[in-house]
């Protein structure tokens, strides 16, 4: 048996169901169930229809390592024979160091939840990354700043993790307190979808745990963080959907340290918009932004206009992301860019 939460019977809306999934149903798909991946483990997978849980038979040729949580599937009522999954709304994928394909985090998420502290593990550069993936995954990026009791000036943190990118939302919380709960109500609604993601030890679990309340059979197990250098013990080590006690749903990730960008060019563009808005007023067509003549950010550096560090960051991440995305055979042995054109909004596969 597959361990994953127990809810009672509901609606397809209250598991997340919405227009775009109907809209991809055929008239031969009269008699299957719609159903939610609730757990995926290396051999075996679980998922949610309205009657409730139930275990998925996968076909012979079938892999598990194909689907997220979240991921919507139709399934055949006898034998919970697991027939096809529906086109994505929104997938959470990280390309990890000497990974072929990209690991599958996530799918159909509405809103996803940047888990950092208020101490070490506070990372600018980490944030963007993490901010990058969220971007070009299509969903709502919220930080949330816990362990502010510990620091001396925790606004500091509010603030640098604002300016991060426009219209950012930071929310500094406890993930123990019961009002941690209401602090992020508004993203937690009946039928959405919730992720978190960030460093071992910073709180992730205990949030878990804090949002579904008395409806979590099966609490997260949690675990200290060292002092002396705020790193914690990876305490989740499988995906799973979790009901949340107002009406939502949420999913806990691994801890993850590292995180390499890999197709992520999109969301870079929207991370870092106030360049990508002046690049097409540079001279020059193909300006690297460095030296120059007629180059729109360097006169907004020299202006004061716009942080030298925020263009280092962004040459850095750009540059890594062009470096780890594949690229794509085309026709004859061609090849061509993997990465998406700019202003694309969410990968939907």
């Amino acid at each position: 048996m597959v361990e994953a939460v127990t809810v009672p019977a509901q609606s397809l809306a209250g598991l997340g169901w919405s227009d775009f999934f109907d809209e991809q149903l055929e008239p031969d798909d009269s008699g299957l169930i719609p159903t939610r991946i609730a757990m995926v483990h290396r051999d075996r997978l679980a998922g949610l229809s309205q009657a409730g849980q139930i275990d998925l038979t996968l076909a012979p040729q079938a892999n598990t390592g194909d689907y997220a949580v979240g991921d919507w599937v139709l399934v055949e009522p006898a034998s919970h024979l697991l027939k096809r999954r529906l086109t994505r709304k929104t997938v959470l994928e990280r390309r990890t160091q000497g990974g072929r394909v990209p690991q599958l985090a996530a799918a159909n998420v509405d809103t996803l939840f940047i888990v950092t502290s208020c101490n070490a593990d506070f990372n600018i550069a980490r944030l963007e990354r993490y901010l990058a993936l969220a971007n070009e995954a299509g969903t709502t990026p919220v930080i949330l700043l816990t362990k502010a009791d510990t620091a001396e000036d925790a606004e500091t943190y509010r603030t640098q993790a604002a300016a991060l990118q426009r219209g950012l939302s930071v929310v500094m919380l406890n993930p123990r307190a019961a009002d941690a709960a209401d602090a992020l109500a508004a993203w937690c609604g009946p039928g959405q979808t919730v992720a978190l993601i960030g460093s071992s030890g910073v709180g992730k679990s205990t949030l878990v745990n804090t949002l579904a309340g008395s409806a979590q059979q099966s609490p997260q197990q949690t675990g200290a963080i060292r002092e002396h250098d705020a790193k914690g013990r990876h305490t989740t080590t499988a995906r799973s959907l979790h009901a949340i006690a107002g009406g939502g749903w949420v999913i806990d990730t691994p801890g993850m340290r590292t995180l390499q960008v890999s197709d992520v060019a999109s969301g870079i563009d929207t991370l870092f918009a106030e360049i990508t808005e002046l690049a097409p007023l540079c001279k020059f067509r193909d300006c690297t932004h460095v030296h120059e003549p007629g180059c729109a950010v360097q006169a907004a550096i020299k202006a004061g206009t716009l942080d030298p560090e925020r263009l280092a960051r962004w040459r850095k991440l750009s540059h890594e992301n062009q470096h780890n995305t594949p690229v794509q055979t085309g026709p004859r042995g061609g090849k061509s860019p993997a990465a998406k054109s700019p202003g694309a909004r969410g990968k939907r596969r």
